[in-house]
């Protein structure tokens, strides 16, 4: 990421920020609510343009969101309600073709899902909801994670299931963004760590 800036209207959310995320690593970004940390997965994303400035993956321009081999969580996952929890990430798998039934099931059971479950995403509570997104990200194994508060919503349980989880991603070479409000998340899991804080984002550790 080199001298990026996004701006809505006169509020500049990203201020020149310059920063390289280095592969195989998780890096946690910290920082209040609207200091800019979601606008920046979003722009790292592909769901959000730049004003100025350049993201690179991988040595590649950012493309679309869906065109890119990353996995995201950003704020509440959103699933069709009626679906039950396979059939969701079954038809999300279908628009890039790129895995089958038997990912899917272990992704599901990764995060403490039964992929047999016949029970509708419109009865989850929003802690299965954020197991379901997570599986959701990592059931095609991509090269770069983003993932915007993925333990809300979980038990003390469900989180260090989870980052155990993250642990193993990272140890298959994936690369993770992480924002936590949770100290603990960032202690446990982070192998670097930034703060947004009025638009520029500083390195830490």
């Amino acid at each position: 990421m080199i001298d990026v800036t996004k701006s809505f209207g006169n509020e500049q959310v990203l201020d020149h920020v310059s920063v390289r995320f280095e592969s195989g690593l998780i890096h946690g970004i910290v920082g209040r609510n609207g200091s800019g940390k979601t606008v920046l997965l979003k722009c790292v994303s592909g769901f959000l343009t730049v004003d100025s400035g350049r993201i690179l993956i991988g040595g590649r321009a950012v493309k679309p969101a869906a065109a890119q081999d990353i996995g995201i969580i950003l704020e509440t996952p959103g699933f069709i309600g009626s679906l039950s929890g396979f059939q969701n990430l079954k038809l999300l798998a279908s628009l890039r073709n790129a895995i089958g039934a038997g990912r899917i099931r272990d992704a599901m059971t990764a995060v403490g899902l039964d992929p047999d479950s016949r029970k509708r995403v419109s009865t989850y509570s929003l802690g299965m909801r954020h197991r379901l997104g997570i599986a959701q990200a990592i059931m095609e194994e991509p090269r770069l994670l983003i993932l915007d508060e993925p333990m809300n919503g979980l038990d003390k349980r469900g989180v260090l299931e989870i980052r155990e989880l993250l642990k193993t991603v990272r140890g298959r070479g994936t690369t993770i963004l992480l924002t936590s409000h949770y100290a603990g998340d960032i202690d446990a899991l982070c192998d670097t760590v930034s703060e947004m804080d009025g638009g520029r984002l500083t390195t830490k550790s």
